[in-house]
């Protein structure tokens, strides 16, 4: 048994039982919150939980921005639709699905023209990072995901490469790095990772290191950060005891 075993058997099982009071939740929630928040949502944690688990907001004097409450909701879709493949291999159709899931209900995003689920049309610029223009990101995902999966070891390296890199092609209108976080918690799931959230109290950091690995080629940083991030999730976990409800229900009782 492993620990991602037993987090992936609660998470799915959690989320068929329609269950929002255990890890599921905990994640969907907090992993929601953070992603979206570094991009700029103008939602708390506790707007945030409302929307997920009642699926309205409480009474404020606070104007909300429709798109932050669409990209919310767009985000549990996205992390729904993560564990509903996590049987399949990551390709360019995947990444594009958690894109449709992320995007399709966000008014703003459609009236302005650009693409759901699908690559972008125009030029867009991250800082002082060049991303590929248009008519290259088909090209260089394909080249990137061909590289992934020749890794020899999937381990937290190879996770924070396919990260630095992904953000650097930076293949969406927007929504690039929801995609990308979304990404890289699936991968670590799937590959016996302890996975992790990006939290927003911790942006600075993120990005300071994610540029580094990107203009530096040097992931020394953002994998010390992602540890740190480990750590923390782990210990929700066993909060939540996530393995011993695994073993109690799946081991002791044979239920594979």
């Amino acid at each position: 048994m492993g620990f991602t075993d037993a987090l992936l058997w609660c998470l799915e099982t959690e989320k068929k039982m329609n269950d929002r009071s255990g890890i599921y939740g905990f994640t969907q929630r907090t992993l929601a919150y953070n992603s979206n928040k570094i991009e700029g949502s103008t939602l708390n944690e506790d707007q945030t939980a409302a929307l997920f688990e009642e699926g309205f907001l409480p009474p404020t004097e606070d104007t909300y921005k429709a798109k932050d409450i669409e990209e919310m909701n767009g985000h549990f879709l996205m992390f729904n639709h993560m564990l509903a493949t996590i049987g399949e291999s990551l390709s360019e159709e995947l990444v594009k699905a958690f894109h449709y899931e992320l995007k399709a209900g966000v008014f703003e995003d459609r009236a302005n023209g650009y693409a759901i689920g699908d690559y972008k049309k125009r030029p867009n610029f991250v800082g002082n990072i060049n991303t590929a223009m248009p008519e290259d990101v088909g090209r260089q995902m394909s080249v990137l995901l061909g590289w992934y999966h020749s890794a020899r070891d999937k381990n937290l390296e190879t996770i924070a490469a396919l990260h630095a890199k992904y953000e650097s092609i930076h293949p969406f209108q927007d929504g690039n790095g929801r995609t990308g976080r979304i990404i890289m918690f699936r991968e670590c799931l799937k590959n016996n990772i302890i996975p992790f959230i990006v939290q927003n109290d911790n942006r600075a950091v993120y990005i300071t290191a994610l540029r580094q690995a990107q203009t530096e080629e040097d992931y020394t940083k953002l994998v010390k950060y992602f540890e740190s991030e480990q750590a923390a999730y782990q210990k929700q976990c066993e909060l939540f005891c996530v393995e011993d409800r695994y073993k109690e229900c799946v081991l002791d009782r044979g239920n594979f």
